[in-house]
């Protein structure tokens, strides 16, 4: 099994989330982040005084999948969340050696 993390911008997530519906992926963890990469942030003037701001608002979508399914829900993100600017965002992938499902007990994919 693998834990996807992906990092997109906000107005890309309901494009992002219906594509994983359509995949039968249906259990996702939605995370309102700040970060930021190549970006830097962004300087803005209000009411004129200088603002930066240093940390961009981000989503993080957390997925696990079985290994046969990796590369399938990645390509579905990266189609999704691309607008081809700076800031698009990140997916990282990580093992997971097991998963236990606290209602049933179930474990392992079963509790995926």
């Amino acid at each position: 099994m693998t834990k996807i993390e992906a990092i997109i911008k906000p107005h890309k997530l309901n494009e992002v989330k219906d594509a994983l519906e359509e995949m039968k992926i249906l259990g996702i963890t939605v995370s309102e982040v700040r970060g930021f990469g190549h970006q830097k942030g962004y300087t803005e003037i209000y009411r004129g005084t200088k603002y930066v701001a240093q940390f961009l608002t981000k989503i993080k979508l957390e997925i696990v999948v079985e290994d046969d399914l990796v590369n399938a829900v990645t390509k579905v993100i990266v189609d999704n969340a691309r607008t081809g600017e700076i800031g698009d965002g990140k997916i990282f992938l990580l093992p997971v050696s097991d998963v236990v499902r606290i209602r049933t007990g179930e474990t392992g994919e079963a509790a995926i």
